[in-house]
């Protein structure tokens, strides 16, 4: 089920995607840090049908039938389904970017449309990294068997296809080099 709640406003969103392993959360985290005490930036935590972990994404976690519940009573600006799990945004993020606000999402490239639809202004931060990394942080998280990260890898495409506004930033060496470039990115579009 995929819903989207579209809203006028005067921000925008910027919706971080990657493939898995690239270091979207690593580099959110860190932005999150930097940029505390920003009023006018917010780093929005997802509603995902899967537990915490407290070693990924701070989220907040449901039932799959909660979360079509909450999606059914308009609850999210956008949702999605992917890799067997749900994942939504929030409705008051439409309230936050309407004030003006810059709200920071991870998202995922499949729901980059469902994005277009909810926010009038929206920015593309794309993150990547070489495969041989990405195969090495997928097997560091002991999520999935080895076998299984490579069948994800060979499917893996990292491009952003459609007409959006896109930044690309390579997370294959340093943290702190792509994390730099990313906070300096979200900089740009603060006000003032």
């Amino acid at each position: 089920m995929n819903l989207v709640t579209p809203k006028p406003e005067g921000g925008r969103v910027i919706v971080v995607v990657g493939p898995s392993g690239a270091g979207k959360d690593s580099l959110i985290n860190r932005a999150a840090v930097s940029l505390a005490g920003h009023d006018g930036i917010r780093f929005q935590r997802r509603v995902i049908t899967r537990p915490r972990d407290g070693a990924t994404e701070d989220h907040d976690s449901t039932t799959p039938d909660a979360f079509i519940e909450m999606a059914e009573r308009g609850a999210f600006a956008v949702s999605w389904f992917a890799h067997g799990l749900h994942y939504g945004i929030p409705a008051d993020a439409c309230d936050f970017v309407s004030a003006g606000g810059i709200a920071i999402c991870n998202g995922s490239r499949k729901a980059l449309p469902l994005f277009r639809d909810a926010f009038k202004r929206l920015t593309v931060i794309n993150v990547t990294a070489t495969p041989d990394i990405l195969a090495a942080r997928l097997q560091a998280r002991g999520r999935e068997s080895r076998e299984e990260i490579l069948n994800r890898l060979s499917r893996a495409n990292m491009a952003v296809h459609g007409d959006f506004d896109v930044i690309s930033i390579d997370n294959s060496g340093e943290l702190d080099t792509a994390a730099a470039m990313f906070i300096t990115t979200l900089r740009a579009y603060l006000p003032g």
